[in-house]
């Protein structure tokens, strides 16, 4: 079985486009979506919900009314601003710290694990999904990331699959080193912009530094051929071989608004080199 993840310095390069489109041409696979604040990839794969997790992550304290005493030490210790003057507690303010709970003299204060988002396991025509969604202004993403990905594969595993297709997220930051993390290849999408070419190379460090087996794709690359040039130039310093160089088209954002994969929106061009993309990688 091999497991690939795309992954980005920075969102909008493309790589959920491509991460559909393979998904239409593997056989034999499983799709993950480990872009948990933002999911997007249910948008083009159109998934069935099969199973439905909560997923907990994190504690919040609470007051017990019936024990309090308003004595007003915890609104004293607290450092973040959480406890109010009625002695309630401000969830999104509240860190977990836990320093109130113990210094409670009537012990009325406790700590709660909280429900930070969802995972699911769902049905798509071109095969499972398993994908999550974490709820506004929650942290630990990094740990949603690790749960979709390990249940991916052992359903992988179970299924005798051969492929663990991984839509990453953006950035260098815990999310993407939990979705690199056992991986056989990482596909860095980037674009010939000042931003992407930073970025780009922030996140081929973080790959390399993980041992992880790094291959590049330049997306739009005929809008800025001069900084298509550099970005060859960058992946050559770091041992990095740039695999393929899709053009501009609009193709693209019109198969968004369809809903589908763009190797089956389009017959153009552009499909066949994603095409030619996947027998390169797989």
């Amino acid at each position: 079985m091999k497991q690939i993840v795309v992954i980005s310095g920075k969102g909008g390069t493309g790589k959920t486009v491509l991460t559909a489109s393979f998904a239409s041409l593997a056989d034999n696979k499983v799709m993950v979506d480990c872009d948990v604040d933002a999911a997007d990839l249910h948008l083009l794969l159109k998934p069935e919900i099969k199973e439905r997790y909560e997923f907990r992550s994190g504690v919040t304290a609470r007051i017990d009314k019936d024990i309090c005493e308003e004595c007003g030490e915890c609104i004293s210790v607290c450092r973040f601003d959480a406890i109010r003057e009625d002695f309630t507690v401000d969830p999104v303010s509240c860190e977990g710290c836990a320093v109130c709970s113990r210094i409670c003299p009537a012990g009325a204060i406790f700590m709660e694990e909280n429900i930070s988002g969802e995972w699911y396991i769902s049905e798509t025509r071109y095969g499972p999904l398993v994908h999550a969604r974490l709820g506004i202004a929650e942290e630990n993403s990094g740990k949603l990331v690790a749960k979709v990905r390990g249940i991916a594969k052992d359903i992988a595993d179970k299924g005798g699959k051969d492929y663990v297709i991984v839509d990453g997220p953006p950035g260098i930051g815990c999310p993407v080193i939990a979705a690199l993390t056992g991986a056989d290849l990482a596909l860095i999408v980037t674009e010939p912009t000042i931003s992407g070419m930073h970025d780009m190379e922030r996140v081929t460090q973080v790959s390399r530094h993980f041992g992880i087996p790094t291959k590049l794709v330049i997306n739009k690359y005929d809008l800025n051929p001069g900084n298509s040039e550099t970005i060859k130039q960058i992946c050559e310093q770091h041992g990095v071989e740039v695999i393929a160089q899709l053009p501009f088209s609009r193709s693209v954002a019109e198969s968004i608004v369809e809903g589908i994969p763009l190797v089956e929106f389009s017959g153009n061009g552009i499909s066949h080199d994603i095409a030619q993309l996947w027998e390169r990688i797989k």
